[in-house]
């Protein structure tokens, strides 16, 4: 609820209006039944003439018409104005949750999840906006009908409201508890909402690979399973709220029922006290308004559940600390030291088991690096660790010799290109994805990119005037286009430093050559940090990294690692031919 309280502060002055509308609406609820009253009581006991006592009631009738009219208006304009509160509020914690999760280091994502961001993002903001706009029409509704109703049944009957009053503990007591039991269990509903999302994901991202093997019934029964799992999780935590609601609806009954036969005891007896028919409806009457306004409050109870659990969810993310902070001091470029360098760097994903261990080496303004290994040597993972998107656990990497963790994240980022092995395109036009709305870079960057990452069919779409937009993952290009897509974008930013994370490897050889001739002859002062599965990709580096389960096995040039490694010259003989031994 803090966090529905906190989104509403900034809204205090129209909340106060809403606050205002509500209470004048609710009120001719309550005023209606004693006119009601008094009409029964002018009938039955006026001694004015029938013709009188018509007139009267047809006015009185145009008042009651006339103050629902009034109720109905001042309680729509409040409806509204919660909506209102609600929409912007939600927007506003859709845009702190948004801006948060672009600011969580990717640790802090591969710990929630993905999937999870998401679902909070959605699901639970838009329960988040379901309860802060009832809360607002029924939260004000129903506490001054429960307690104006409450006041006006002491007034009329104390003997009778006695019945009343002594159910309201009992009522509250089983909200409260069925209440508590419940908000766990809508958290468990979002955590098997977190799964299904999931698996959704999953199955939309490799559509093309499920049915190529075949495995569709295998996927559908999968998210049947996580689905049931859901449903179930779900009928559980419905099942434990709508006992609330039975429970209440035969107390209050039961107290109702009390009630108007203690009160119709006290009318046929005659007894010293008692009330009048009319009392006895108008109490009847007040009763039912109670018990509505009991029922709400019941449905209030429901919904803090809900918005309970998700605001516990989306606080999880809004509280966390920021893990990677920015340095303070400027990048600044100096020719004389490493623009790159490891010493005894080890870092681990799990902290338990490294995943790269005692790296050292330096890179000077200029040079090229190669990284070669088998598959999940720890190639990617060097390449975080320089963007920085984890911390190292020991070690420290230095940029012109200064500790990555001081240089200011943002000037740095802009003087590195990157291509990651499995980056992204966005459904948006092939210059959009290649400028990305830097204002750096201008259409003669844009074109220039594209002539040294060998991109010549983005020319030919220049030239028929056709800007080709792209599909998410950009699946309505080849996989060789995407890759010089993405190429393009990171040569577009005038990088000092340029990472290509197996950025060819859907490249041809004649096409990959082309494209590393053309950076090293257009861009001689740029470094290049290349990883690569193919030999001729990096044989021409000024240094070449040769990784194996987190170590360095070996480093050197291409000729050197000829001589010294024997797992380097079988890569050359397989790749190359024995002519290049």
């Amino acid at each position: 609820m803090k966090l529905i309280f906190k989104l509403l502060k900034p809204y205090k002055k129209t909340l106060s209006w809403t606050l205002i509308l509500k209470a004048l609406g609710t009120s001719t609820d309550l005023v209606i039944p004693f006119i009601i009253s008094y009409i029964i009581d002018l009938v039955k006991d006026s001694p004015e003439k029938p013709s009188e006592i018509a007139t009267k009631i047809i006015l009185y009738g145009i008042l009651m018409i006339f103050l629902a009219a009034f109720g109905f208006t001042l309680n729509v304009i409040a409806n509204r104005k919660a909506e209102y509160i609600a929409s912007y509020a939600t927007y506003t914690l859709r845009h702190d949750m948004f801006t948060k999760i672009m600011n969580l280091s990717s640790k802090q994502i591969d710990k929630i999840t993905t999937p999870s961001l998401i679902s909070r993002m959605t699901t639970d903001t838009y329960t988040i906006f379901q309860s802060t706009a009832s809360l607002q029409r029924m939260g004000i509704r129903a506490p001054i009908l429960l307690l104006t109703g409450i006041i006006i049944s002491l007034i009329i009957s104390p003997l009778l409201s006695t019945i009343m009053i002594a159910l309201l503990p009992i009522i509250l007591i089983v909200s409260i508890v069925i209440s508590k039991k419940t908000i766990p269990l809508y958290q468990t509903v979002q955590t098997k909402t977190d799964k299904t999302i999931t698996i959704l994901r999953e199955n939309i991202t490799g559509a093309r690979i499920i049915k190529a093997l075949s495995t569709t019934d295998y996927e559908i029964s999968r998210f049947d399973k996580a689905n049931i799992e859901n449903m179930e999780t779900s009928l559980k935590a419905t099942y434990s709220i709508a006992k609330t609601k039975p429970i209440m609806d035969v107390l209050m009954n039961l107290g109702l029922v009390l009630a108007i036969m203690l009160g119709a005891y006290q009318l046929f007896n005659h007894l010293d006290g008692s009330i009048t028919s009319s009392m006895l409806l108008n109490y009847v009457t007040i009763f039912t308004i109670i018990l509505n306004a009991m029922l709400s409050v019941t449905r209030i109870f429901t919904m803090i559940s809900k918005a309970q659990a998700s605001s516990n969810r989306i606080n999880e993310v809004l509280d966390l600390d920021k893990d990677i902070i920015s340095g303070t001091v400027p990048y600044v470029v100096k020719d004389e030291l490493p623009i790159i360098e490891f010493k005894n760097v080890s870092f681990s994903y799990n902290e338990k088991v490294n995943n790269l261990e005692n790296i050292n080496f330096k890179l000077y303004k200029g040079q090229s690096l190669g990284i070669i290994g088998p598959t999940g040597s720890g190639k990617t993972t060097l390449i975080n660790l320089l963007m920085r998107f984890y911390d190292t656990d020991q070690g420290e990497i230095n940029i012109f010799g200064i500790n990555i963790k001081d240089i200011n994240l943002k000037q740095y980022r802009k003087k590195v290109g990157l291509v990651l092995q499995n980056d992204s395109v966005f459904s948006k036009s092939i210059m959009h994805n290649i400028t990305f709305d830097r204002k750096r870079v201008d259409e003669l960057d844009y074109l220039e990119s594209i002539e040294i990452a060998q991109a010549d069919f983005i020319k030919d779409m220049i030239l028929s005037n056709e800007d080709k937009t792209l599909t998410q993952r950009g699946t309505n290009v080849s996989g060789g286009q995407k890759q010089r897509i993405l190429v393009s974008r990171a040569l577009a930013g005038h990088p000092d430093l340029l990472i290509l994370d197996d950025a060819s490897s859907a490249l041809d050889y004649k096409t990959d050559q082309k494209m590393r001739e053309a950076i090293k002859q257009k861009l001689p002062n740029i470094t290049k940090i290349v990883i690569a599965q193919r030999i001729s990709s990096i044989k021409d580096c000024d240094l070449i990294l040769l990784i194996e389960d987190g170590h360095i096995i070996v480093s050197g040039t291409h000729s050197q690692l000829k001589q010294e490694s024997k797992f380097y010259r079988t890569l050359i003989l397989h790749q190359l031919g024995s002519e290049h031994l």
